[in-house]
């Protein structure tokens, strides 16, 4: 194997690290402080897609000539519809199931199915795509035998900027002491006259305004169709529970050591045997470490 080769190589691995970050981050926040298994947060996903996808019809149809900078308008749009829808679904339906993991997980379910079906109807079953702006397309080729896709150096960069950004909510600000402090401690949390159920609709709305930037990306590399969010809903949760369901940074670098592991499976195996063997992969390692490989520590 050249150099050049496995430079590319990792960039591509690097590049569905982004997305597994996006996706799962937002599932993490979820899962960690509410304990809420949402299987439609895929479909989050894909009302986020579709946003960029109205963005970009709207910029098209009202302003053409700021297509080349349109994207710049869909990311906060697609975040904040999602950011909208999921904290009206946290208040009216996802609070009703709350302490019962299996009802969550089934209700979640069946509502994944209400949103595909309400895209089909909306969209079409075709697939729908965004143009790529001119300053995207192309590749950056830093030596010969090496060529980078610009779409996804933008991509890894949001990635870091939507990370940086998260962190920062949840370390530097009272709110983020709020939601830490109602994910150790509930009953204390609220004890101390912090509102958890407050606490609980802007994460929930937090982490599907996050799967909306996650499906903004994908309409850079893929077309969407009703169905895109069951494309990366069961690695997204792999991701979360591989690393510690309570801790962000164990979400990172798990997402980083799947990718990875996945990309250079990919080349060497087929791409089915390669899922295969992460899976069974981290089978083995949830067996001898439950909690995760980056578990927080606490208390017993």
């Amino acid at each position: 194997m050249g150099f050049d080769i496995a430079v590319m190589q990792v960039f591509n691995g690097v590049s569905l690290f982004s997305i597994l970050l996006l996706m799962a981050i937002g599932l993490a926040i979820v899962f960690g402080l509410m304990g809420v298994i949402n299987m439609a947060h895929g479909e989050l996903m894909a009302l986020g897609a579709y946003m960029t996808y109205l963005a970009a019809r709207g910029f098209e149809h009202w302003a053409p000539g700021w297509m080349s900078v349109y994207l710049f308008a869909a990311i906060p749009f697609a975040f904040c519809v999602t950011f909208a829808f999921g904290y009206a679904l946290e208040r009216g339906f996802i609070r009703f199931f709350y302490n019962r993991p299996l009802d969550t997980l089934l209700a979640t379910w069946g509502l994944s199915l209400i949103l595909q079906q309400t895209y089909r109807t909306v969209f079409g079953a075709q697939e729908v795509s965004v143009p790529l702006p001119l300053w995207l397309a192309g590749a950056w080729e830093p030596s010969e035998g090496i060529q980078l896709p610009i779409n996804r150096i933008f991509i890894v960069g949001l990635t870091i900027a939507v990370a940086v950004g998260v962190y920062l909510l949840l370390y530097r600000t009272r709110w983020g002491l709020k939601v830490r402090a109602v994910t150790q401690n509930r009953a204390i949390a609220g004890a101390v006259g912090i509102d958890t159920h407050r606490v609980d609709a802007l994460t929930f709305a937090l982490g599907s305004g996050l799967a909306g930037i996650a499906g903004c990306v994908f309409t850079m590399i893929g077309s969407t169709n009703p169905g895109t969010g069951q494309l990366y809903i069961v690695d997204s949760f792999i991701v979360v529970v591989f690393g510690g369901v309570q801790s962000l940074i164990g979400t990172a670098l798990s997402a980083l050591s799947i990718a990875q592991g996945q990309t250079w499976l990919e080349f060497l195996i087929s791409g089915s045997m390669a899922k295969a063997t992460i899976l069974l992969l981290v089978i083995v390692v949830l067996y001898f470490r439950p909690n995760g490989l980056f578990a927080v520590r606490s208390r017993s």
